[in-house]
């Protein structure tokens, strides 16, 4: 059952009337008050937001009774090891069908955060949290209470038992690692100022708690329009270059040399990632396309420095080139999560069951895995087999579901590094939880 249809069963029970309320458990229909203001006990709004509620309660008390199953038939550890040890299952199949028994297992507890602030632990809710490649630290952006925001990195090792030092801005769209000197070494930051906005490339060293006195500065920054997203070049034929998704254009910049190259578009840009086998950026747009552009070619009028071009339904909010890079998974508004092959053009695959109206919600695939992990606006997280679409879990928030409570989450079989311990990390209002596997 999928707690987001909060009025499917009242339509099953009595047909539906206009301004009247079926009620189910009195067996009768009440009169729906007009307007939507938190003092009238009867709007739809409210009736919605009640029931599910009541799913979201419901499944965190058989998450905590453990009553989670998994939702393939005759899936468990014993049956996977003798099919395995009978040459039934290849060694890729065994590992892909081993962690979605896991993550059916995965049990919650709550992180506490030790800071040498102790005025930063805990006060202000998390916007953001994004694991740098080897899942050793997570970069958070936290919202203030008086409309910015605070940024700081934390050390997965022992699960949040150090927290570094932060730093206050306005406000962050959009945030990346960046590898200039080594590995995620520096971060891309969006929109840290308020109009016009601004980019800016700060060194990962800069949080630091270690010798505060001989912290670099910032790398780079600039002015820019509205920025909705970012993205760093690994190739080495466009190295040291960013990009950064405007109103209605591109801008890839070297950090080394300043050189930049626009490109304009007929929409925002709100999801970039660049693949790493060719200099190539792919972007998906508020009008629903997602196009690619070669960033050795030359800035050129009109549209034909396009390649790839594919198209959604609602604007797109999230996109992730597949390893191989012939696979590209994209998200969008509506709620349709779609798996594009890039050589035909074509979609191959929908993972049913995400939900989103207008918010800007990313994808998290973990091919290793086999896992596609989104969180949807009604505040859930639910997790998907790559390879046949299949709906695992879904997990409920711990706190009540509203807009701005949607938890920002990071998944890896190696949280903290090479002998981290595996999981889903979630971050919601003032709160970090681990999902550990049992």
């Amino acid at each position: 059952e999928d707690p987001s249809s909060s009025s499917s069963t009242q339509n099953s029970v009595a047909p539906e009337l206009p301004g009247f309320y079926y009620d189910p458990e009195k067996n009768r229909y009440f009169r729906l008050l007009p307007g939507h203001n938190n003092h009238n006990p009867l709007t739809k709004d409210s009736i919605q937001h009640k029931a599910m509620e009541c799913k979201r309660l419901r499944l965190l008390e058989e998450e905590e009774k453990q009553n989670q199953k998994t939702t393939r038939a005759g899936l468990n550890s014993s049956v996977l090891l003798q099919k395995r040890q009978l040459g039934l299952l290849s060694s890729t199949s065994y590992c892909r069908l081993v962690h979605e028994l896991k993550v059916n297992c995965m049990q919650r507890r709550k992180i506490e955060i030790h800071s040498p602030d102790s005025s930063v632990a805990g006060t202000n809710n998390f916007k953001i949290i994004v694991a740098d490649v080897a899942c050793e630290r997570i970069f958070t952006v936290n919202d203030v209470e008086h409309g910015g925001c605070k940024y700081g990195i934390i050390n997965l090792s022992g699960l949040g038992k150090e927290s570094l030092t932060y730093f206050f801005s306005l406000k962050v769209n959009s945030v990346c690692w960046a590898s200039l000197t080594h590995p995620d070494s520096h971060l891309c930051l969006m929109g840290i100022a308020e109009t016009p906005g601004c980019a800016s490339l700060l060194p990962a060293s800069l949080f630091s708690s270690t010798n505060p006195g001989d912290r670099p500065g910032m790398l780079c920054s600039f002015k820019i329009s509205t920025a909705w997203s970012c993205a760093w070049c690994l190739n080495p034929q466009a190295d040291n270059c960013f990009s950064t998704g405007l109103t209605r254009r591109v801008l890839v910049t070297n950090v080394v040399t300043g050189h930049r190259q626009t490109f304009g578009t007929s929409s925002d840009v709100l999801a970039q990632q660049f693949a790493t086998q060719t200099p190539v950026l792919y972007n998906g747009c508020r009008s629903g396309e997602i196009f690619s552009i070669d960033v050795r070619q030359r800035n050129r009028k009109g549209q034909s420095w396009k390649a790839v071009r594919l198209f959604h339904g609602s604007a797109v909010t999230s996109i992730h080139l597949m390893e191989a890079e012939h696979y590209l998974m994209a998200a969008d508004m509506a709620g349709k999560i779609k798996l594009w092959d890039l050589r035909t053009a074509k979609c191959v695959k929908q993972y049913k069951g995400h939900h989103n109206e207008y918010a800007l919600l990313p994808l998290h695939v973990n091919e290793e895995e086999g896992l596609l992990i989104a969180v949807g606006q009604d505040c859930y997280t639910r997790i998907w087999s790559l390879q046949d679409a299949h709906l695992l879990r879904t997990i409920p928030s711990p706190h009540p579901s509203s807009k701005d409570a949607i938890p920002s989450v990071v998944f890896s079989s190696r949280l903290g590094g090479s002998r981290g311990v595996p999981g889903l990390l979630m971050a919601v209002k003032q709160d970090l939880y681990h999902f550990s596997y049992n």
